[in-house]
C-alpha cells in the first residue's frame, strides 16, 4: 500500500502532528510520501523524517501585527499556480490520500477519483458539539472545502462526537528536563518582534525565552531570543513553568501534555484560534489577552502550574484503522484512543 500525506505547511502545528505520523507510518512499515504547501520552501525547518518530501505554494493566510489580512491574503492567493499544481499533481500510483488541511493533493484526489481520509483540527469543527466563536456563515463551507475529504477526523482536546480523535504529542518530548519555576516560553510568531520584546521587559524577575520567525539567538538580560529549531524549542518547553504563546492546537496540546499554564493571545481574525481560546477556557486550563496585556501577564505569572493530561504519543491504533478502509466506522477508534485520556 502506497499513501500520499499532504500537509498544510502554515505554521508549524500541521508539521508537528506529521512528524509523530511519520514515524509511526515508518515503523509500520508502510510507504508514504509527504506533500507540503502554504510556505516558501526555505522555511521549512527540521524536515528529515519526511524524505524526499515536496512542496508547492499552495494558499496561506498573510498576517501582520497579530491579526490577519484580508485583502492581502486575497491578493497573494496565486489562484491560478493553484489550479495549476492540482491539475498537474499525479496519483495515479497511491492508494488514498491522507490529508491535514492541504488543498493541493485533497483537491488532486476530488479530480482523479482517489479517496481521501482527512484529519485535521479544523475538521473538528464541523461538529456542531464543538465550542466556537468568531466564525460565520461561510466559516464551515471553508473548511469543508478548503480541503475535501471523503472521511473526515478531527483533532480536538476532548470527544466532542465519536469523528474526533485526541492529539498525538511526540514521545521524543523531554517531560523529564528539569523544571525551572522563573521559566517563560514564548511563542507569538505572527506578532512583531519589537513589540514582543517591549512587552516582556517589565518583568525582569522571569527568564522568558522567546521563539519567533524573525529572531537570531541572543540574550537581552532576562529575554533569550531564539530562532525556529524543533529540538531546542522542545527543550525549553519542557522545562519552562508556562506558555505565553497565539492559541494554535499543536502547542497547546504539548503544553495540556506537559502541565503547563497557559496564556493565550488568539490571532485577531482567525476563528479557530479563538474557538480554542474558548475551549481552554471552559476546560479552566488558561487565561486569554486579545491584545499584549501587561496586567493580564502580571496575575498569569503568579498562577500555579496544571495537571498533566495524558493525550497519547502512539499513532498505530489510527494507522491500522487506516490501513483497514473502513473509514466509516470511526466510533472503536474514536474510543480506543480516548480511553485513558480524561
Amino acid at each position: 500500500m502506497k499513501i500520499l500525506y499532504g500537509v498544510q505547511g502554515t505554521g508549524n502545528g500541521h508539521t508537528t502532528r506529521a512528524r509523530v505520523m511519520a514515524k509511526a507510518f515508518r515503523q509500520a512499515g508502510v510507504e508514504v510520501d509527504y506533500f507540503f504547501s502554504g510556505r516558501d520552501p526555505k522555511h521549512y525547518f527540521d524536515m528529515q523524517d519526511f524524505g524526499q518530501y515536496q512542496t508547492r505554494q499552495g494558499l496561506t493566510f498573510v498576517t501582520e501585527k497579530g491579526r490577519v489580512q484580508g485583502f492581502k491574503t486575497l491578493k497573494n492567493a496565486g489562484v491560478c499556480e493553484l489550479i495549476k499544481d492540482i491539475r498537474e499533481l499525479d496519483l495515479r500510483s497511491y492508494d488514498f490520500v491522507f490529508n491535514d488541511f492541504e488543498p493541493i493533493s485533497a483537491w488532486a484526489a476530488k479530480r482523479q477519483k482517489v479517496p481521501v481520509v482527512g484529519m485535521s483540527h479544523q475538521a473538528a469543527f464541523l461538529s456542531d458539539n464543538v465550542p466556537v466563536t468568531g466564525d460565520n456563515m461561510l466559516t464551515k463551507t471553508m473548511i469543508r472545502y478548503f480541503a475535501p475529504a471523503d472521511v473526515y477526523l478531527g483533532v480536538h482536546w476532548q470527544p466532542f462526537d465519536e469523528s474526533i480523535i485526541p492529539p498525538f504529542i511526540e514521545h521524543s518530548s523531554p517531560v523529564d528536563s528539569e523544571y525551572v519555576d522563573n521559566k517563560i516560553l514564548v511563542y507569538l510568531p505572527f506578532e512583531d518582534l519589537g513589540e514582543v520584546i517591549d512587552y516582556l521587559k517589565d518583568f525582569p524577575a522571569k527568564e522568558f525565552y522567546c521563539y519567533h520567525p524573525h529572531a537570531q539567538d541572543k540574550s537581552m538580560a532576562h529575554i533569550h531570543l531564539r530562532k525556529p529549531s524543533r529540538v531546542g524549542f522542545l527543550k525549553d518547553l519542557a522545562s519552562a513553568s508556562g506558555v505565553v504563546a497565539n492559541a494554535g492546537f499543536e502547542l497547546s496540546s504539548e503544553a495540556l501534555t506537559l502541565g503547563k499554564k497557559l496564556l493565550l493571545k488568539p490571532l485577531n481574525g482567525q476563528f479557530e484560534q479563538h474557538s480554542n481560546a474558548l475551549t481552554l477556557q471552559k476546560m479552566q486550563r488558561a487565561q486569554v489577552m486579545h491584545y499584549l496585556d501587561q496586567g493580564a501577564l502580571d496575575d498569569w505569572l503568579n498562577m500555579e502550574k496544571k495537571e498533566r493530561i495524558n493525550y497519547p504519543h502512539d499513532p498505530t491504533v489510527l494507522i491500522s484503522w487506516l490501513l483497514a478502509g473502513q473509514w466509516q466506522e470511526r466510533q472503536s477508534l474514536n474510543k480506543q484512543l480516548w480511553q485513558g485520556v480524561l
